[in-house]
C-alpha cells in the first residue's frame, strides 16, 4: 500500500514527465517515427503490447505485436479516453484518485467499460497547442506500460 507522502512523489513525477515532454511540433510523420519508436522499444523487450496514437481524434498509427489481443485494444480505447477527457495521463488520473483514498471506478461516475485509469496512454502535447493527441499502449502492468510509453516519447523528444 502507498503512503500519503509515497502518492504525492508519485503524482509529482508523473506531472513533471508531462511538462517535460511537450513537443515543438506533431505531425503525421511524427506519429510514424514515434510509434516505430515504441515497436522497435517493445520488440527489444518481446513486450507483448499494441501500440496506438491518435491526434484530433484520428489513429495515426496502430500496431498489434505477437502475443497482444483484441482486449489490448479495448484497453487502449479506455484508457485514451481518459487522456482526452482529463488533458493528462491515464496513469495520474488513476494516481490522483488513488491519493485521495479511493478508486477510478468508484468515484469517476464514469462508465469503466469506456474509460480506464490505468496506466499506458499519454498526451501529446504541443508547445503552443496544449494537448491534441495520445500515445497509448496496452499489453504489460500498467506502470511498465506507462514507463514504455515515457522512455519512447523522452527519446523522441531529444532526437
Amino acid at each position: 500500500m502507498t503512503t500519503p507522502s509515497s502518492n504525492d512523489a508519485l503524482i509529482g513525477e508523473l506531472e513533471a514527465q508531462e511538462a517535460r515532454l511537450v513537443l515543438p511540433r506533431f505531425t503525421h510523420d511524427d506519429a510514424w517515427a514515434l510509434g516505430s519508436l515504441l515497436v522497435e522499444l517493445a520488440r527489444e523487450r518481446a513486450a507483448p503490447v499494441a501500440i496506438d496514437i491518435t491526434r484530433g481524434g484520428q489513429q495515426l498509427f496502430h500496431a498489434a505485436l505477437p502475443g497482444s489481443t483484441p482486449d489490448n485494444d479495448a484497453w487502449l480505447a479506455r484508457k485514451r479516453r481518459v487522456v482526452e477527457r482529463y488533458g493528462c495521463s491515464s496513469y495520474l488520473v488513476g494516481s490522483r484518485f488513488r491519493a485521495k483514498g479511493t478508486t477510478f471506478e468508484a468515484s469517476s461516475r464514469l462508465d469503466p467499460d469506456v474509460y480506464a485509469a490505468h496506466g499506458g496512454a499519454f498526451p501529446v502535447a504541443v508547445d503552443g497547442a496544449g494537448v491534441i493527441g495520445v500515445v497509448a499502449v496496452s499489453g504489460l502492468p500498467q506502470v511498465e506500460d506507462h514507463a514504455l510509453v515515457v522512455e519512447a516519447l523522452e527519446r523522441f523528444h531529444t532526437a
